[in-house]
């Protein structure tokens, strides 16, 4: 559909008398739907706005449909004059057709407050006003501010106060003193340019650029040399444009936009001036040019639609286009306006269009609907602010009560929205400290982070404003399980997840590192979302998501979701309609790619941790058969745990009958059947039960099982070294690990090999300035954590993607505005696609690589990590096995580490 069919639509009225229809020449519809579109003033910004010259024909008369378009509105019409450049007024001279422009656009007759203004009138009266020839200069001066004093208001003279006791004598004086002296001090001021406060519309003419106003020194001198006589001398050019540029400033203030001020918000159509019989050589042509030449030497735009009708335009512009090109002509020369105005080109802001004579067909008939201006915002409306303030306050008290909470606080301000649910947690997200997730003891590290990433948000933010917005600036919402875990005090039960946002917070830092001169590097905010205990209020988290992509254009993916379950799977399948991408650094349930065509996977999917442990088993463990044991939450299912459900499946497949034993197992079961046997014992379950798992097995005593592996999700439970304090030290656990690349060993290995990668993300995790504590010290025992590298893998891949769009949409000019509009979701993650389709992604925790029709990686790498001393904290798990790909170059195979 053609931009101009909807509004030609909205243009033809369905039931009017056949007197009321105008016949219109062919592209007649096409006009009137682009000066509709022009003079609808968009909600945010401004539009610049061209001179329309209407090139008049024999049979083509378009300035009576004009005016009944302007002029006969149902509602609010919009605020424009009609001028004639061959009758009088508008026969004179620019000054008398700025005049007569005044008085029309002045008049209380709109729909809406009147215009006002404040510098035109000022020099049009200068102009106006003669100082006597001969007279003394100080004398000259004298009257000139007695003048303007007068015009400001006239003084009423008041006789000297008598009669009355001293006292009251005294104080009549003092008062007829104040009266006489303070409104001759407060002029002065003003006129002096000295305080910042009084006389703004004076100080402006000393600082506008017609007339050389710093020769003057000061106002009262500059304003002598704009009076009858004195200003005989000046260039009468440069006069006209002065007034031409106080005119258009006055609608500037006019139509600024003032946040404490709703009524400024109450103009929603641009004023326009209709000027007839327009000519190169008559005082028409001579408005229109000088109106190009003031908006392209002062550089400012103005609210001022001008469409001027005459017989032929200026002979310096490019043959006319035809009204049925209106749109395409508009849209030409919008594009072409930077560079005409740098070059300075005649005609720069005209638009020519004349009536298609080649066009056969018949003329318009339907009726002409008049354009009104569209309705304000609500907000703005003259009875809203009051009414405002009384259902604001009737319903604080619902609104603190229903969302307010311990440990959930909504705001007002920023990028906050969260509610508290009928469980008692807090679901939302939040982009600054007012609100932190999590209040529970024991849970100071989980705070820490996201007080870190909230803090760099602002630091985010200021560097991209000191840049002058030419960065590309993106937000990444990080979606998880914050809330609702029963844990000690002692006890860090978000591990996944903290590690997760420190991940996501190292990638953030290492863009706020970038030199301030790379104006191609991205930055990057994150807001914090929470979806509850086992992401059950995830689609309530998600409906908020949806409303902040749609307000922040900036809000390009989401990071996350922890665990793979129905619930993950539905806020997938939601936040796929909204059409945000979503990249899960941790979630490997088989086929979740199946729920959003926009998923990307970080790590291997299950079946990849099935083969790997399966080829461990035959190739080094040298055994068969094996006992399988899995568990999932209190209230879940394995239809509802899609990672304990694909995993025990994948097993199955891939083991067939040398499974002898398949169960579930449930807290306070005993596992002495399990004592000694040689097989290999393999614990399918979620990392919260593998507690009580250890110390059932703990009956064994002297004769534990043979080789106990375990999947992934325990590594959650070896990052917490109040849970691993109690398990048996005689039973070695060998566990799936994806991120066995990114400890500090192999990261260092990495750093003296010259790997920049994960040389700088050693470096960053290191810093004394962003995770709490540092990791991979010299002397230190804290390891990076198993989620670290994947979030800041998932991260960095979003942001390359952008990086490669910046790039690629501002070739030629990499210090251009960032435009946060110019990309969106869906094109970032096909850019991810693309970018990792051939060789991949070189991620800190390996090599990241997608086929064209699924979001899970190939040859993802994966191994297996031993600890011989559960309880011992001290040691770092070794690795003992691995499959995939580490990077580009190396294969993808398994074998012992």
């Amino acid at each position: 559909m053609r931009r101009s069919e909807v509004p030609n639509r909205e243009l033809i009225g369905q039931r009017q008398p056949t007197a009321g229809r105008e016949r219109l020449p062919p592209g007649g519809l096409e006009l009137f739907a682009l000066l509709a579109r022009l003079l609808r003033r968009p909600r945010r910004g401004d539009r610049r706005l061209p001179l329309l010259w209407l090139v008049r024909s024999d049979t083509a008369d378009l300035m009576l449909p004009l005016r009944r378009f302007l002029g006969q509105g149902p509602r609010r019409r919009v605020p424009h004059a009609v001028l004639d450049a061959d009758a009088p007024p508008g026969a004179g001279d620019v000054p008398a057709l700025l005049r007569e422009l005044h008085r029309q656009l002045s008049l209380e007759a709109f729909g809406a407050a009147r215009l006002r203004f404040r510098h035109y009138p000022l020099a049009d009266w200068l102009m106006q006003q003669s100082l006597t020839a001969g007279v003394d200069a100080d004398d000259s001066r004298a009257a000139l501010v007695r003048r303007l004093r007068d015009r400001r208001g006239p003084r009423t003279p008041e006789a000297l106060p008598s009669g009355g006791d001293a006292v009251s004598i005294v104080s009549q004086v003092l008062l007829w003193l104040v009266r006489r002296a303070v409104p001759g001090v407060v002029f002065r001021a003003a006129v002096s340019g000295r305080v910042p406060v009084l006389g703004r519309h004076y100080n402006w003419f000393m600082r506008q650029q017609y007339l050389a106003p710093r020769q003057s020194v000061t106002f009262l001198g500059f304003a002598e040399r704009l009076t009858a006589g004195w200003r005989d001398g000046e260039q009468p050019d440069q006069v006209n444009k002065l007034l031409l540029h106080a005119f258009l400033e006055d609608l500037r203030q006019a139509y600024r936009r003032r946040p404490w001020r709703p009524s400024d918000w109450r103009r929603t159509a641009y004023p326009a001036l209709l000027l007839d019989h327009v000519a190169p050589g008559n005082v028409g042509g001579e408005l229109v040019c000088l109106v190009g030449d003031v908006r392209t030497e002062t550089g400012r735009n103005d609210p001022l639609l001008i469409v001027a009708s005459g017989g032929q335009p200026p002979p310096d512009l490019p043959e006319p286009h035809p009204l049925t090109e209106a749109d395409e002509a508009y849209d030409e020369w919008a594009g072409a306006l930077p560079e005409m105005r740098r070059l300075r080109r005649p005609a720069t802001w005209l638009v020519a269009l004349r009536p298609d004579e080649t066009d056969t067909g018949p003329p318009s008939r339907g009726g002409l609907r008049p354009f009104s201006a569209p309705d304000p915002p609500w907000w703005s409306r003259r009875f809203l602010p009051t009414a405002l303030a009384l259902v604001l306050v009737a319903t604080l008290g619902l609104w603190v009560t229903s969302r307010w909470g311990l440990g959930c606080h909504p705001s007002l301000t920023g990028q906050v929205s969260v509610e508290v649910m009928g469980s008692g947690e807090c679901v939302g997200y939040s982009d600054s400290a007012r609100q932190v997730f999590n209040n529970d003891p024991g849970q100071e590290r989980l705070r820490t982070v996201q007080k870190r990433i909230f803090a760099q948000n602002r630091a985010a933010e200021e560097v991209w404003q000191r840049s002058e917005r030419r960065r590309p600036l993106l937000t990444l919402v990080y979606l998880g399980t914050l809330t609702g875990n029963l844990t000690r005090a002692d006890e860090e039960s978000y591990v996944s997840e903290r590690e997760e946002l420190e991940g996501m917070a190292t990638a953030q830092y290492a863009l706020l590192k970038e030199s301030a001169g790379a104006g191609g590097a991205a930055l990057l905010r994150i807001v914090v979302a929470n979806g509850g205990r086992q992401m059950t209020y995830a689609d309530r988290a998600v409906a908020m998501l949806a409303e902040l992509a749609r307000d922040d254009p900036t809000v390009l993916g989401v990071v996350g979701l922890v665990e793979s379950r129905s619930s993950t799977a539905r806020a997938l399948r939601d936040l796929n309609r909204v059409g945000l991408p979503v990249l899960a650094p941790t979630l490997s349930a088989d086929k979740m790619d199946a729920n959003s065509r926009l998923y990307l996977q970080i790590s291997a999917p299950n079946k990849d941790q099935v083969k790997l442990v399966d080829t461990y088993a035959r190739q080094v463990l040298k055994v068969d058969e094996a006992h399988v044991f899995y568990t999932f939450l209190e209230g879940s299912s394995l239809t509802e745990d899609l990672y304990v459900g694909t995993l025990v499946d994948d097993l199955r497949k891939q083991f067939g009958p040398r499974i002898t034993r398949l169960d579930e197992w449930s807290t306070g079961q005993r596992l002495t059947d399990e004592c000694g046997y040689p097989g290999l014992l393999f614990y399918a379950g979620r990392w919260s039960e593998f507690d009580g798992f250890l110390r059932a097995l703990r009956e064994c005593g002297g004769n534990p099982p043979r080789h106990l592996v375990a999947d992934d999700s325990v590594n959650r439970y070896m990052a917490n070294p109040g849970l691993r304090a109690a398990a048996p030290g005689n039973l070695p656990v060998t566990y799936v690990s994806k991120a066995s690349l990114a400890t500090c060993a192999l990261l260092r290995a990495a750093q003296d090999r010259r790997d920049d990668a994960r040389a700088s993300f050693l470096s960053w995790i290191q810093a004394d300035d962003l995770l709490d504590p540092p990791r991979c010290r010299p002397g230190s025992e804290e390891q990076v954590g198993e989620r670290v590298s994947l979030a800041y893998d998932a991260s960095m891949m979003m942001v390359r993607a952008v990086e490669s769009l910046a790039a690629r949409l501002h070739p030629a000019n990499p210090r251009q505005r960032w435009e946060p509009d110019s990309v969106n979701p869906v094109g970032v993650h096909a850019e991810v696609l693309r970018q990792n389709a051939g060789q991949g992604y070189p991620g800190v925790a390996g090599l990241i690589r997608f086929t064209p029709d699924s979001g899970e990686p190939v040859d993802k790498r994966l191994a297996l990590m031993r600890v011989e001393q559960v309880p011992d904290v001290s040691t770092a798990p070794v690795e003992v096995f691995r499959c995939g790909a580490a990077d580009a170059s190396g294969p993808a195979v398994c074998g012992p580490a």
